[in-house]
This record gives structure tokens, C-alpha cells and sequence, in this order.
């Protein structure tokens, strides 16, 4: 697993645990609609930590929350 995958798969799984929706997460975070698709379609595969920082903001978690889980421990 690289970096953007993962970054697309814990936004996905946060707003699975919290049952909203991508454009939801957009809304709440102030990150553009266009942006996060690109995240989640594999578009954009250098996702900002400013980016991060902001969807963090929106879903009241802090960046350390965010790059918790496992799978960001080894990355390609």
C-alpha cells in the first residue's frame, strides 16, 4: 500500500464510523468537493498535510488520529 491509499482509505473509513458522506466531509471541512474525489479516485496521490489537517478539523480529530492505524506504519 502506498501513501495515497491510505490516506483514501482511513478518509473512507472515518466516514464510515461516522455515517457520512463524502460531500458531508467537504462541507464540514472546508475542503472542495473536487479535491477529496481526487483523493478517493486515486487522482491525486500527494494528498497536502494542510489537506489532512483540514478533513482532521471537520471530523474533530487531530492529525496524530488520523495517521493511527497500522497500515500507515508500512508504506510503500
Amino acid at each position: 500500500m502506498n501513501i495515497g491509499e491510505a490516506v483514501r482509505d482511513r478518509i473512507l473509513e472515518l466516514c464510515d464510523e461516522r455515517h457520512i458522506s463524502i460531500n458531508r466531509l467537504c462541507n464540514i471541512s472546508g475542503v472542495t468537493q473536487s479535491t477529496v474525489n481526487n483523493i478517493i479516485n486515486g487522482r491525486n496521490r500527494s494528498t497536502t498535510v494542510c489537506t489532512v489537517k483540514k478533513l482532521c478539523d471537520g471530523l474533530n480529530i487531530t492529525v496524530d488520529e488520523f495517521f493511527c492505524p497500522e497500515y500507515f506504519h508500512d508504506l510503500e
